[in-house]
């Protein structure tokens, strides 16, 4: 069993190194128990390229976290994306990443499908808070 850094009634912290080590996926959904949508966070060594993939039905957005990443999509058009960098891909669309750095680039996937939920949040009863 993975060392969470705090855990609680409906809550979960871990840093990234806890979900797990070496490249590759670390599966944050899993570790931080997520249930609402699917989120990973992937490592990857520069001049990795993945194959091309596609959804069924879940919309993707990637977040570079570290270093720098190309995506080519499936009309032949590629994007380099920074550190702090955003890309959304819907789910038909065929796409690929490589790591074009000169280190390690480290991106968060969240995907999802069913829609936008809106603004539901609620103040808090300061009363309630301990």
């Amino acid at each position: 069993m993975q060392r969470m850094s705090a855990s609680g009634e409906g809550w979960a912290i871990a840093s990234l190194d806890e979900l797990g080590e070496g490249y590759g996926f670390r599966k944050v959904r899993k570790g931080l128990g997520v249930e609402a949508f699917g989120i990973n966070a992937i490592v990857m060594p520069p001049g990795i390229e993945t194959g091309f993939h596609w959804h069924d039905e879940q919309d993707e957005v990637y977040f570079v976290h570290v270093g720098e990443i190309e995506m080519t999509f499936g009309d032949g058009t590629t994007h380099r994306i920074s550190a702090g960098g955003f890309a959304h891909v819907t789910a038909p669309v065929q796409r690929k990443i490589k790591n074009v750095g000169s280190g390690d680039a480290t991106y968060i996937i969240v995907g999802a499908k069913g829609g936008y939920v809106g603004r539901d949040g609620q103040p808090a009863d300061p009363a309630r808070l301990g």
